[in-house]
């Protein structure tokens, strides 16, 4: 007996497998399936093939290199209900409206200057200067909070989970850098 017999022999191997399959099937959300629509409570809701849903959410792929493609389109309960595979197949308007919602998501700050950074007891503690002003945040030391997401990108998630963005590591000065570095894991 092969193990192509056991298969045929075993229905529920052929059942998960059509559930596997099943469950592996992307649905794309494009202009002629889905419609989406800002509520008056300011929250994003969609409509894809004559179902609604009120609350959704969205996630990037590559929320650091590119956040016009691949964008999940998820309920409150992160159940997926589709992937656009890019902005540009949409409305201007839609566009807009997509790219507000995923700036509030991934809201974060660009850190043009390192004052200071100083550590003590497992947290440091930035005196910073970002695009949105001075900020002063701490960082629990360790457990990935400050990690290069690209060669030379640096994201910083502080301990209330607001995140900072040093785009260029290569832009500070080299006393910025030694410190920035000193806190990356």
């Amino acid at each position: 007996m092969s193990k192509y017999d056991v298969v045929l022999d075993n229905p529920n191997m052929v059942e998960n497998k059509s559930d596997l399959s099943e469950a592996a099937q992307i649905k794309y959300l494009t202009e002629e399936n889905a419609t989406f629509v800002e509520t008056e409570g300011k929250m994003l809701s969609v409509h894809v093939d004559g179902e609604v849903y009120p609350s959704v959410y969205l996630h990037c792929s590559f929320p650091h290199t590119n956040k016009r493609i691949f964008i999940s389109v998820r309920t409150d309960e992160n159940k997926e209900i589709g992937i656009i595979k890019s902005l540009d197949h949409f409305p201007s308007n839609i566009i807009s409206l997509l790219e507000e919602h995923i700036n509030l998501r991934y809201f974060a700050p660009e850190i043009i200057k390192v004052n200071k950074i100083n550590e003590e007891f497992g947290y440091s503690y930035w005196d910073t200067e970002t695009s949105a002003g001075s900020c002063y945040f701490t960082v629990r030391m360790g457990r990935g909070n400050v990690v290069a997401v690209t060669e030379n990108k640096v994201l910083i998630t502080d301990v209330d989970g607001n995140r900072f963005i040093i785009n260029d590591l290569n832009a500070l000065s080299e006393k910025e850098y030694r410190m920035v570095e000193m806190c990356m894991t």
